[in-house]
């Protein structure tokens, strides 16, 4: 299982893309969902945050191993995502992952995670 926080930067002037992208995530979510499953993504949350006048995005997921990577999806809500990512992400800023120190989940939810 992994279990990732990471951040990424908005480009400057994307806020309002953002938003966007994000309620399209939210008014989508039946399609989404769908595709966590090839993934095999257990749980997937996006935050977000203005820091010292940046903004950024932080993704939160808890993954089984072997799922498929979200750039070989052919689904067409991925693809909107990817699309919205290269729009609105600041690939030079690249991604900064935090580090887990302690993981919180019971025995019974983690056997369900683990089949």
């Amino acid at each position: 299982m992994n279990i990732e926080l990471t951040r990424y930067r908005v480009k400057e002037g994307k806020s309002e893309r953002v938003d966007e992208w994000l309620a399209f995530l939210n008014d989508n979510m039946d399609e989404v969902l769908v595709t966590l499953e090839g993934e095999k993504m257990f749980v997937e949350t996006i935050f977000r945050e203005t820091l010292n006048g940046e903004e950024y995005l932080y993704w939160y997921s808890v993954r089984g191993e072997g799922g498929q990577d979200v750039e070989e999806s052919e689904h067409w809500i991925d693809k909107q995502h990817l699309a919205y990512w290269d729009e609105c992400i600041d690939a030079s800023f690249g991604s900064k992952d935090l580090t887990t120190e302690v993981v919180m989940i019971p025995k019974r939810i983690q056997g369900f995670m683990e089949q």
